[in-house]
């Protein structure tokens, strides 16, 4: 577990699901990810990767919910999804992050994204990555002032994407 002023982030739990399910599920906030909300199946079978990817690789991705009122605000870690992305991301750890749309613009994601980089920071992991669609402007500010910094343009699919990355020895 990990905390922050605000925030408290921990491995996701069966009692996460229903949460996640509302999230992913919501149009707005996956616009910028596939633009197609997630069926009940997806996310549990994301619930189910997100466990999986610590026993894995020693690092994924965490639950994030407000110390104050354990209210959910999203996810927010690391993976290594294999993603058939040209050129290649390698076994480079790639930062994600999603919130829930009523936390949106409230500083959350920066938060939670600088606690989750001073965990793997602590681990000895020298670079990390991310990638989003070039109209994500809130993303590509929250990967900014987290120290990321554009290293160019991907094709994911059929889709032009900005890759991002950040050196361990960024300090913010």
């Amino acid at each position: 577990m990990i905390e922050t002023e605000r925030l408290r982030l921990s491995l996701h739990q069966m009692k996460d699901f229903y949460d996640l399910r509302a999230m992913w599920s919501d149009p707005d906030v996956v616009r910028h990810i596939s633009g197609v909300p997630s069926s009940e199946q997806e996310c549990w079978f994301r619930l189910l990767r997100y466990r999986g990817l610590w026993n894995f690789l020693g690092y994924g991705y965490w639950c994030v919910r407000t110390k104050a009122d354990g209210h959910y605000v999203g996810d927010v870690g690391f993976a290594d999804w294999k993603r058939d992305i040209e050129p290649p991301l390698d076994t480079v750890p790639e930062a994600g992050w999603v919130l829930a749309r009523w936390a949106h613009g409230q500083g959350f994601a920066t938060e939670a994204l600088q606690a989750a980089l001073a965990w793997m920071d602590g681990r000895g992991v020298d670079r990390t990555v991310c990638i989003m669609a070039p109209e994500n402007g809130a993303s590509r500010r929250v990967a900014e002032k987290c120290g990321y910094s554009l290293k160019g343009n991907v094709r994911f699919g059929d889709r032009p994407t900005v890759l991002l990355q950040r050196d361990r020895r960024h300090q913010w």
